[in-house]
């Protein structure tokens, strides 16, 4: 019943036909509690799947408002920590007693303790109550699935849609943005982004952000002013800015505060901090928990939405544009207490150092009390608390830690731990350069080819079972690929999709050459034999380079190998939409609604393994873009140059397509590869076969034309010296395929 009221009661919460909407997302129920966000979530999207668009909009709205009341612990928190007897004993926080009296005795600390714990736990529900309504936050708990869809703002997807078909154009537009600045990958709104654009109702100012802090808005606008040296009016932003970031961690702060099973069975085994059972233990796991969530807050502070990695400093940087800015307008005092709050975080900055000499010298006489910023000063000394109780958890408890902040000092890590901590930091993932490529006799200790390197392996790539190498051809030999793949097109010459057009778009110009058809043009005389040779040579070459990365135990044999050039149609680009190749998965069926994909016909299903040798980068667009089995999100995307390699699983692990080639002409050679030997490509043998054939044929020919003086046969060696083909080159000595 509950359930047929809510729409109901939402939808009599909405405006009348015609009138305005408000600005952004208010509040449509003022002074109402929140109601549960899964259930008006899931309302919601039952409603825009009947094409109720009014009902889901006031559904999906009520459910982000009340997902947003839960982050009420902030004001409870700080309210409740003043109330009296809620405190935690002074013996506790490491401060020394009002009274120097004698040491507490166990019962009575722990008797302090367990009493302000009570008091304080009361305090909180009695005010989640008044806030949030009967059973305070307990009532409105939600799974972290859902948690997870609210951070990657998915309800604004759908409200997007919703607002387009009610003609709300503004408001579906600043949806739109919303969503896209927290998912700048995902395709399909990219491309409702760009409709919205075009459409005359839509102005520029329609493209908000309605959820993005605020601090990040303010921090743009003072960069910007900073640009344009307006230090003046930058510095009231500047200021902004900083206290903003400072509220926004105390607010991740609080939410490390919430229920403990919201942290997930898997964060407790992968943190090492799961209860043993006891009372002390179980107290002190949690209390790690909640340790952990507060240092990661500098993390999260520090991200900007739809970003990965948080900006590194981020509070240090913003102190020293501060103190910049402050002794470029004369507030050298300001600027002192700045600069003085940089070396609380980095003692040894030697420019923080001369800074704060030369704003010393100008000042002149000292000034009593001038010293770092208070807020800083509480962060850093709060901040080190913890990260010493962190680092006595991990030396004694067996928890894990991994510290956000590149300022801790290092004599605050337990000497036992700064050896395992050293050797952790050497294996964690690059962020900010790429690794070194290393030669392929690294991996896996197989000496296969020189000169070829692991350039992106799978946790880099953000998938599984894929790898970027390069190196495979030299710039000659890719010279020789794209003139044998302009020769046989220039010949008339197309095989693998009986000349259409393009299979996939109507923007492009398509070209496919396969082994055989290669090695028949060859024979004939239309191309040169050493292209052709070329193809066969290189298309082993990465096979067994394949094999030996993914499949070293079990035996890879080629079963399509196709030269694929696609060449941009010159009128046909301007505003185009669609994708040179859309996504797909090579040995299966891919079903992005379920995410599932069906190893079934007309999938070639016995295609284990892929490969893209590029040809080339002379072009615009074309890259190779990796997504979620959705087919929409991009985790992953290669440009294409000479003598790269990507491979991959064919299957739905890597969906995968190409971003349009709206000019020019791209061309790569595609390969794909099984374990199943019934299915090797027959065509592939039958080319060696042919070009072995043509080359017998033309070293009998010679040796008739050139008569020798020696009647002894010609050694080996030097027979391949007077070998010349078609287009009067010498041919590239044939290597055993």
């Amino acid at each position: 019943m509950l359930g047929l009221l809510r729409p109901l009661l939402l939808l009599l919460l909405l405006p009348p036909p015609g009138s305005p909407e408000p600005p952004g997302l208010a509040q449509l129920s003022p002074g109402a509690p929140p109601q549960a966000p899964d259930l008006l979530y899931a309302d919601g999207l039952r409603a825009y799947a009947a094409g109720a668009w009014a009902p889901a909009v006031a559904l999906l709205r009520e459910a982000l408002r009340s997902q947003a009341a839960l982050r009420s612990r902030l004001d409870c928190g700080a309210s409740c920590a003043a109330e009296p007897g809620a405190a935690l004993p002074a013996v506790l926080l490491g401060a020394p007693e009002p009274d120097s009296g004698p040491e507490p005795t166990q019962g009575s600390w722990e008797q302090q303790l367990l009493r302000a714990a009570l008091r304080r736990a009361d305090c909180l529900t009695q005010c989640a109550a008044r806030r949030l309504g009967p059973g305070g936050a307990a009532r409105l708990r939600v799974v972290r699935a859902l948690r997870d869809a609210f951070r990657r703002r998915e309800p604004y997807n759908y409200l997007q849609r919703a607002y387009y078909q009610l003609k709300k154009l503004d408001l579906a537009a600043a949806a739109a943005h919303t969503f896209f600045v927290a998912n700048p990958m995902h395709l399909q709104m990219r491309e409702d982004m760009a409709k919205y654009r075009r459409m005359s109702g839509v102005q520029p100012q329609s493209f908000r952000d309605l959820e993005t802090p605020p601090h990040w808005a303010v921090y743009d606008t003072s960069l910007e002013l900073l640009g344009r040296q307006e230090a003046g009016l930058a510095l009231p932003r500047l200021e902004e800015a900083l206290q903003g970031s400072l509220a926004q961690m105390e607010s991740c702060r609080a939410d490390c505060e919430g229920p403990e099973e919201q942290q997930g069975a898997e964060e407790e085994e992968e943190d090492g901090a799961g209860s043993q059972g006891g009372l002390y233990e179980a107290i002190a796991g949690h209390w790690v928990r909640v340790l952990q969530c507060r240092q990661r807050c500098v993390e999260e502070m520090a991200t900007r939405p739809g970003r990965s990695f948080p900006v590194p400093d981020f509070l240090p940087s913003q102190l020293r544009r501060l103190h910049e800015a402050h002794a470029q307008v004369g507030n050298l005092s300001q600027a002192i207490e700045n600069v003085l709050s940089v070396l609380l975080f980095y003692p040894e900055d030697e420019a923080a150092k001369e800074a704060l000499n030369q704003y010393q010298a100008q000042l002149g006489e000292p000034r009593p009390g001038l010293g770092p910023r208070e807020d800083i000063q509480r962060f850093i000394l709060r901040s080190l608390g913890e990260k010493r109780q962190l680092y006595y958890a991990m030396e004694h408890l067996g928890t894990s830690f991994r510290d956000p902040d590149p300022w801790t000092p290092a004599a605050l890590i337990p000497e036992a731990l700064r050896e395992k901590l050293r050797e952790d930091q050497e294996k964690r993932p690059w962020d900010h350069e790429p690794p070194k490529p290393k030669p392929l006799t690294y991996w896996k200790d197989v000496l296969l080819l020189e000169g070829v390197t692991l350039t992106q392996d799978s946790r880099q790539l953000n998938g599984s079972e894929r790898a970027v190498l390069d190196g495979l051809l030299t710039p000659a030999e890719c010279g020789v690929l794209l003139q044998l793949a302009k020769d046989a097109a220039g010949a008339g010459a197309r095989s693998g999709y009986r000349g259409r057009r393009s299979p996939h778009t109507p923007h492009e110009r398509f070209e496919g050459l396969t082994v055989l058809k290669a090695a028949k043009l060859a024979r004939s005389g239309t191309v040169g034999s050493q292209g052709a040779k070329l193809l066969l040579e290189v298309s082993e070459r990465v096979r067994t380079l394949t094999q030996a990365y993914f499949s070293p135990e079990r035996p890879l044999h080629l079963s399509f190998t196709h030269l694929v050039c696609r060449s941009a149609i010159e009128g046909e680009q301007e505003q185009r939409m669609d994708l040179s190749h859309p996504v797909h998965a090579d040995n299966c069926v891919l079903d992005p609604d379920t995410g599932e994909c069906w190893r079934e016909p007309p999938a070639y299903t016995y295609r284990d393994y892929s490969g893209l040798l590029y040809l080339n980068d002379d072009f615009q667009g074309g890259d190779l873009f990796f997504t979620e089995p959705n087919a929409l999100t991009v985790t992953a995307r290669v440009r294409p140059r000479c003598g790269r390699l990507v491979a991959f699983s064919s299957g739905g692990e890597n969906p995968h397509g190409v971003w349009a080639v709206t000019r020019g002409r791209r061309c790569a050679l595609a390969l794909w590869h099984t374990w199943a030997p019934e299915h090797r490509e027959q065509e592939w043998l039958e080319a060696k076969e042919l070009l072995q054939e043509s080359e017998e044929e033309l070293e009998e020919e010679e040796e008739e034309e050139m008569p020798s003086k020696d009647p002894s046969p010609e050694p080996p060696s030097r027979r391949h010296q007077g070998v010349r083909d078609k287009a009067g080159k010498p041919p590239r000595v044939r290597e055993e395929l």
